[in-house]
């Protein structure tokens, strides 16, 4: 096993806390973290915004190195939010991100705003 969350014990929640507990040191956006997931969010609508967002996605990979650990590139998507998004570009490593119309969280169905 090169990494998972361990599971059947009663530390296991514990330990995945402590493992990952650094893992938004100096990153601006918010995140969620979760057994197996996580999740950022923040708000840009100039390029300094998005800079902001690509920096925090950088951080994010290189915890990740640093901790020998990959997030999954391909499960990796961005929900793009109000009318008229420019629908920015970002990357995590080498890899860019799809932009996705729509994404389940905790079982709620999310997606951008239409206009009607």
């Amino acid at each position: 096993m090169t990494s998972a969350v361990p599971q059947g014990s009663i530390f296991s929640l514990a330990l995945f806390n402590i493992f990952v507990g650094d893992i938004d040191t100096g990153i601006e956006c918010t995140l969620s973290k979760f057994a197996g997931n996580t999740k950022t969010c923040g708000a840009a609508d100039t390029p300094e915004g998005w800079d902001g967002i690509q920096m925090d996605l950088d951080r994010l990979e290189r915890w990740a190195c640093g901790n020998i650990m990959r997030f999954t590139t391909v499960t990796c998507k961005v929900l793009h939010l109000d009318r008229g998004n420019l629908k920015h570009k970002y990357r995590l490593g080498d890899e860019g991100t799809e932009s996705s119309p729509e994404e389940k969280d905790l079982r709620v169905l999310n997606d951008r705003i239409t206009e009607c």
